[in-house]
């Protein structure tokens, strides 16, 4: 009877103070929400967003990620030390199966520090200075110096290695400065992403390197060349109307000004409205630069296999075209990219520099005539992500690539998989992926997910394998 007695006092005491407090609510007036704590302590920091308490100081901010995991690679190869990346999607060197370190997974690790200085009335002076590395070697990430490690290693015995547009330089993601206005748009010079890898995150439903086939490959929003997807010489127009948005991107200068084209020119069209948002890029590429290893085979005499790749040439060039749709706590995605190749304007036949300091390309080892007959990629993605809590979403998407028969018209493909007669044969890449990603603290991700990924056809040609699996786990912490 007491403890019966002593509850209802209680329950009494809580409702009066609760009809108190809607009294006072509503007469007092509505407090400003607190600042948030950002520097009580470590868990104040890993519990604050980056947008509350970013680690800025008289204008310049310090930002970036470190992304590391473990994984299984069903056919796969050892991490190189100048790469981002293992295998995650099959690659032609892909040889046995591994467990590994695997770093990169959801995002390639990254410091930078951005600007943002008020001039006069609405004019901002902007710029950003940002650098990829490998978190587990901390080496700046060099595609063309992972290539050229498997110089003296044939197919079965190399490292991971990527034709990509990060290069070893101080800022081998952006380096740029420029002009903002909210009405008159923004202006940049500098190393750039190119506007069709900056649109594709957007509209990648597993947006991430190691469980999507567009985030692994480049290939995609380079149209067909992946160097192209970072311009060093970029200038850069974007302005946004109401829901509209436009780009405008022209590279100055060629080779010399560490470009992997002589040449290159976007455009981009989209919009943001409540539910759904769109994007159109078109661009061209003059005399691209692929890039590609020796892999054991005979090196020219004289030089040093640590300064000498081998490269193809094309006119390269396309559109994307995408979209998403939110409807409740689900996102829908969808997307396609038309990539044309063709031979370059110029042959090169004295070799050419690359992007990367102090590797080039020697006379003779440079083609310039793989696409007498054009090439073309044509690839669809589609995918949902689901908002299962506010801290947990997960992921699921398909992605298909085909290419055509560009064998001069003398020649017939044979064979399947493998061992199909020719690279240049139709084929294509297919994959699917999930991924489940939980962050239990606002700058820090706990992640989860696989990509299954296949080659078939003439895209197959010489591989050792035609299907990959990469169960991966990781942590990413963002700053």
């Amino acid at each position: 009877m007491k403890g019966i007695l002593c509850a209802g006092l209680f329950v009494s005491a809580f409702i009066g103070c609760a009809q108190a407090a809607d009294l006072a609510a509503a007469t007092a007036p509505e407090l400003p929400p607190a600042a948030p704590s950002c520097w009580g302590g470590v868990q104040d920091f890993l519990t604050s967003s980056i947008k509350d308490c970013p680690l800025s100081y008289a204008g310049f901010t310090l930002f970036g990620n470190i992304d590391g995991g473990y994984g299984y690679s069903q056919w796969g190869v050892p991490v190189g030390q100048s790469a981002d990346k293992p295998n995650y999607a099959i690659q032609k060197n892909s040889a046995n199966s591994h467990w590994l370190w695997a770093p990169n997974a959801i995002s390639t690790s990254v410091v930078g520090i951005a600007m943002q200085e008020k001039l006069f009335d609405d004019w901002t002076l902007i710029g950003v200075a940002e650098a990829g590395f490998n978190p587990h070697t901390l080496m700046l990430v060099n595609g063309p110096r992972s290539l050229a490690d498997n110089n003296l290693k044939a197919i079965g015995y190399q490292t991971s290695g990527f034709n990509s547009s990060r290069a070893g330089q101080w800022d081998n993601s952006q380096g740029f400065i420029g002009f903002s206005n909210p009405t008159y748009g923004t202006l940049t010079f500098g190393r750039s992403n190119a506007l069709s890898a900056s649109a594709l995150g957007k509209y990648d439903p597993v947006a991430s390197v190691a469980f999507s086939q567009i985030g692994f490959s480049s290939i995609y929003s380079g149209f067909g060349v992946s160097p192209t997807t970072r311009i060093n010489s970029a200038l850069t127009y974007r302005l946004t109307y109401h829901h509209f948005h436009i780009a405008a991107q022209a590279q100055i200068g060629g080779y010399d000004q560490g470009n992997a084209t002589t040449g290159q020119y976007q455009i981009q069209l989209g919009a943001d409205f409540d539910h759904l948002s769109f994007d159109a890029v078109a661009g061209f590429a003059r005399n691209a630069v692929a890039l590609s290893s020796y892999s054991g085979g005979a090196l020219p005499p004289g030089y040093d296999p640590n300064s000498i790749l081998k490269a193809t040439l094309s006119n390269s060039g396309g559109f994307e075209l995408m979209a998403r749709y939110t409807w409740g706590a689900f996102k829908f995605y969808g997307g396609y990219v038309y990539a044309r190749s063709e031979n370059p304007s110029d042959a090169y036949a004295n070799g050419l520099p690359t992007i990367a300091q102090g590797i080039f390309v020697p006379p003779g080892a440079v083609t310039s005539n793989a696409y007498d007959v054009a090439r073309v990629l044509n690839t669809v993605w589609t995918g949902v992500r689901y908002a299962a809590l506010n801290n947990l979403d997960l992921s699921a998407g398909a992605y298909w690539e085909t290419q055509n028969d560009y064998l001069p018209s003398s020649s017939v493909c044979t064979g399947s998989g493998s061992a199909t007669s020719s690279g240049k044969c139709a084929g294509g890449r297919f994959s699917y992926s999930f991924l489940l990603d939980y962050k239990p603290l606002n700058r820090i991700d706990l992640y989860a997910g696989v990509m299954v990924s296949n080659v078939y056809g003439g895209v197959a040609s010489g591989y050792l394998h035609t299907r990959n699996i990469d169960p991966t786990v990781g942590v990413r912490f963002r700053f």
